[in-house]
């Protein structure tokens, strides 16, 4: 029982890999000219029906675009490091435990971020990674102040931030590396 029930979860983590770590939609149902095509079960390779071997009985009575999420899903699985596995398991116990409205937001900001040209997610991609870089203690404080600021301010914020990276200028430090120690001045 216990066997089973792991397997349905990572059947489950595999389906919802997409949706959980990008926090995308899923993928809308394809037009009537590009119908899903089923996937048979001898098509998978052996690691694909061993991970995926909960489902060998019900495999035929999924949609076909069920079935190519899942194989898709497993080979993406099996081409992970152990560390992005956890990462991913993480993830998805992370977006388990947000409520629908949550989950409906970071599709929403998903499909927002996708709509935009590539220079721009670019530019946010690069941001992120810069935050990400700040110590703990850094973001904790510019999360507070994003939270404590009206729409008006977080307007402004946005602004002074893209001005910045627009004139290519980078925040300063709040204490400069000095590279050799100064002595008193003649």
């Amino acid at each position: 029982m216990m066997k089973e029930r792991k397997a349905l979860m990572l059947a489950l983590l595999l389906a919802a890999a997409p949706a959980c770590a990008l926090a995308q939609q899923p993928p809308a149902p394809p037009p009537a000219a590009q119908v899903a095509a089923p996937v048979p079960w001898s098509s998978l390779s052996a690691q694909q029906r061993q991970l995926l071997g909960s489902l060998a009985d019900r495999w035929g009575t999924l949609p076909p675009g069920r079935q190519q999420a899942l194989a898709r899903g497993s080979q993406r699985w099996l081409s992970m490091t152990p560390q992005q596995r956890t990462m991913a398991r993480q993830r998805f116990q992370q977006w388990r435990q947000l409520s629908p409205q949550q989950r409906q937001t970071l599709r929403s900001r998903w499909q927002k971020f996708k709509s935009l040209p590539p220079q721009q997610q670019q530019a946010i991609r690069q941001s992120y990674r810069q935050f990400q870089r700040l110590p703990a203690w850094r973001r904790r404080v510019l999360r507070q102040q994003w939270q404590r600021a009206t729409p008006a301010q977080r307007q402004m914020m946005l602004q002074r931030a893209w001005q910045r990276r627009q004139r290519g200028m980078m925040p300063m430090r709040r204490f400069p590396m000095m590279t050799a120690p100064r002595g008193p001045r003649p």
